[in-house]
């Protein structure tokens, strides 16, 4: 105790008794515990990041929509997107797949 007390004497004793309780707050509010700066700065990071993928996944949603309009309105768009896509062909017609 006598320790804690010769510390006291030789370090604290100009500071007033609040300012070291708000020091220690302070310490204890920004550097420990689950709230703390950095868990705050990370939390935030992954807020961003978050957002940019959901803004990232509405423009393909949209562009999905605009093709699935297109699609149910157009035969031979359709037409070609199933050849393309899914390989179909005609029953009189040959495929040939050109790899690069």
């Amino acid at each position: 105790m006598s320790r804690l007390i010769d510390f006291y004497r030789k370090y604290l004793a100009r500071l007033n008794k609040y300012w070291i309780v708000a020091i220690i707050f302070l310490a204890v509010t920004f550097f420990l515990g689950d709230s703390n700066l950095y868990n705050r700065y990370k939390y935030d990071e992954k807020i961003r990041f978050l957002e940019n993928e959901i803004n990232r996944y509405k423009k393909e949603l949209e562009q999905n929509k605009q093709k699935i309009r297109e699609l149910q309105t157009d035969k031979v768009g359709l037409e070609q997107f199933a050849r393309e896509e899914y390989l179909m062909k005609k029953e009189d017609e040959d495929i040939f797949i050109i790899e690069e």
